[in-house]
């Protein structure tokens, strides 16, 4: 007996999103990503080519990096940034990079590296109760590309071996900073701390009750991209509160996880109207309000 063949069509959909470039402070040591200013990556008025990620970073160096360059930032980056161009812009605006930059795009830069006796360095690190042995590998005044006009960089490696003498990490850096032996260690640290950007930023935006990858409207316009700059705004306040803020630390610490805080602060508020921000925030520390309040010294009056 033949077999029926059925053909599905698939039903046909659009999709719409949003793409952004999203800058963020971060240091090796510390658990917080301070976030920055958004560029987004949209089509430019008068632009003949679509907008890309490379570009939106031109335009965000352009406009913001100028106010930020007496701080003398490190700007760190991954493999599309360590290009020509982008490491001009860093250092025209007054700063500094420090980019991921693989063999396999950057074949002639490793020609010397590869090539050359260069200088190395290793030390063994505890982490944990274990330790484990870093390698290191740089080498000064290396061009970054192929051409007479090449910018000229400074490259470094690091390897970090554990205690089998398996290897667990393995990754390269190009900077315009001097390296050498008292640098390079420091300056691979630097580079790893990029990862707290996505960890401790885009990944706590997306999972931690700040939704933003949440469509909250496309509208006609602008309107996403305001709703985006609002979703960080809050995450840069309640950042600056997580370092500063005795009381803000207390209630959280007094809850556990953040998507819990602001779910409990959300029911609070829907009940209660507090006369002030730490009535508020004394009232989730200790689960009931404080005694101001109780007392008729403050109050929280019923929404």
């Amino acid at each position: 007996m033949p077999k029926l063949l059925v053909a599905q069509a698939r039903q046909r959909r659009t999709e719409h999103f949003h793409a952004m470039l999203s800058a963020a402070m971060v240091a090796p040591g510390h658990d917080r990503a301070l976030p920055l200013q958004p560029e987004f990556i949209a089509p430019q008025d008068g632009a003949e080519k679509q907008d890309c990620e490379s570009r939106a970073a031109h335009r965000w160096l352009a406009t913001h990096g100028p106010k930020y360059a007496h701080l003398r930032p490190i700007y760190l980056g991954d493999e599309l940034s360590s290009r020509q161009p982008t490491c001009e812009a860093v250092t025209a605006i007054g700063g500094h990079f420090l980019f991921t930059a693989k063999p396999s795009s950057h074949a002639t830069l490793y020609e010397w590296l590869d090539g050359a006796d260069v200088p190395a360095m290793e030390q063994k690190v505890k982490q944990g109760a274990r330790f484990v042995t870093q390698r290191y590998r740089w080498l000064e005044k290396v061009p970054l590309r192929d051409g007479k006009d090449a910018l000229d960089v400074n490259g470094l490696e690091i390897e970090i071996v554990d205690a089998t003498g398996k290897t667990t990490y393995r990754n390269s850096f190009v900077t315009d900073l001097p390296v050498n032996c008292d640098t390079v260690a420091e300056l691979a640290a630097c580079g790893r701390s990029r990862w707290k950007i996505d960890n401790e930023s885009f990944n706590t935006l997306k999972t931690k009750g700040y939704n933003l990858e949440h469509n909250f409207g496309h509208g006609e316009a602008n309107l996403a991209a305001v709703l985006a700059t609002m979703n960080l705004l809050a995450f840069a306040m309640h950042t600056v509160a997580d370092l500063v803020d005795t009381a803000w630390k207390a209630a959280r610490a007094a809850v556990g996880t953040r998507k819990r805080f602001f779910e409990d602060l959300r029911a609070i508020t829907t009940y209660l109207v507090f006369a002030t921000w730490a009535d508020l925030i004394e009232t989730r520390r200790c689960a009931e309000p404080p005694a101001r309040v109780r007392d008729g010294q403050s109050s929280a009056y019923p929404a």
